[in-house]
């Protein structure tokens, strides 16, 4: 499977809302992301309870999806835009458009950086 299907697989299972199967599937033990101007959050461990937390300051998903995606074979790199519309527990509603690299090894994503507004 090329690293363009196994990025379209994993943003498939992500607009079905399930960001925790995706993540369990497609991360690596020592994975690392980031969020753009933030500490690197490093492990799977780390990183599951990471997204646990944001999944807890949801109410409400409204939607959500990709507007690209691409692919380097050679590096191993994919890339992603998406965007969500989201509601926080607070009552906060949320549309955000972010872009989403990914460094590859093997069936895993070991680095993940994110960058938004």
């Amino acid at each position: 499977m090329s690293y363009l299907e196994k990025i379209q697989e994993l943003y498939g299972m992500l607009g079905q809302g399930q960001m925790m199967e995706a993540f369990e599937k497609f991360y690596h033990e020592d994975v690392v992301m980031t969020e753009l101007g933030e500490e690197p959050t490093v492990s799977k461990a780390a990183n599951r309870e990471r997204e646990l937390k944001f999944l807890s300051f949801v109410k409400e998903m409204h939607g959500g999806g990709v507007i690209s995606v691409t692919s380097n074979e050679e590096t191993k790199t994919t890339a992603v835009e998406n965007w969500m519309d989201a509601t926080y527990q607070d009552g906060n509603r949320v549309n955000m458009v972010q872009v989403a690299i990914q460094q590859w090894e093997g069936d895993f994503i070991i680095k993940e950086t994110f960058y938004h507004k």
